[in-house]
């Protein structure tokens, strides 16, 4: 059973990216208030949810959250900035969206760079604890795999409308015979390095 709040005080937000360890597109955020008395039978870690079931909670949780907001980085500024310091910049821009300043951030994870001096607690697997962090995960997860769906239609051999541009086996297949495409990240390792040749 998902906590719906870490204190009875402040209001929160909860905080959770998706795609931080695909090879390719885009990391996103989402930041999420929810009411007291919010709950959804389903609701959990969005790595617990059926898909399905993640895009019935998504239209769940905008329809009655008090606000929310959902923002990505792309593939060429986390090459630049690297991916953490992209996923709390998703985060950052999130928040930035909601239409009420929270007074304590839930973040999910065990880091964060603080924002606009908004107290925060970072919580380990807290997307398995809080009901807003399990919120935002559903939020960033949907955003972003309808993200990458998209650019399948452009770059089907890569089969991003099923592994999300994730380091499937099939993904890393396809890297192999068709090279990397303008989406994925170039920083990441998204082949093994070839071993060097003997002379």
């Amino acid at each position: 059973m998902l906590k719906n709040f870490h204190q009875d005080v402040l209001l929160e937000a909860g905080c959770d990216e998706a795609g931080r360890g695909c090879l390719a597109g885009p990391v996103a955020a989402a930041a999420v208030i929810l009411p007291r008395d919010f709950y959804h039978p389903l609701l959990n870690d969005s790595k617990q949810v059926t898909e399905e079931h993640r895009y019935e909670l998504r239209t769940y949780i905008e329809s009655t959250a008090i606000s929310y907001g959902v923002a990505m980085v792309d593939h060429e500024e986390i090459d630049v900035i690297n991916i953490l310091k992209a996923s709390f910049k998703a985060m950052h821009l999130a928040l930035d969206q909601l239409l009420q300043r929270p007074q304590l951030l839930l973040i999910d994870g065990n880091r964060f760079i603080p924002y606009n001096k908004i107290p925060h607690e970072c919580i380990i697997k807290g997307d398995g604890i809080y009901a807003s962090i399990a919120a935002a995960s559903i939020l960033a997860k949907t955003y972003r795999d309808d993200c990458m769906k998209q650019l399948h239609g452009s770059y089907p051999q890569y089969k991003w409308s099923t592994n999300k541009g994730y380091g499937t086996a099939e993904h890393r297949k396809a890297i192999a015979e068709f090279g990397l495409s303008p989406y994925h990240r170039r920083s990441f390792q998204c082949l093994p390095s070839q071993l060097e040749m003997e002379l």
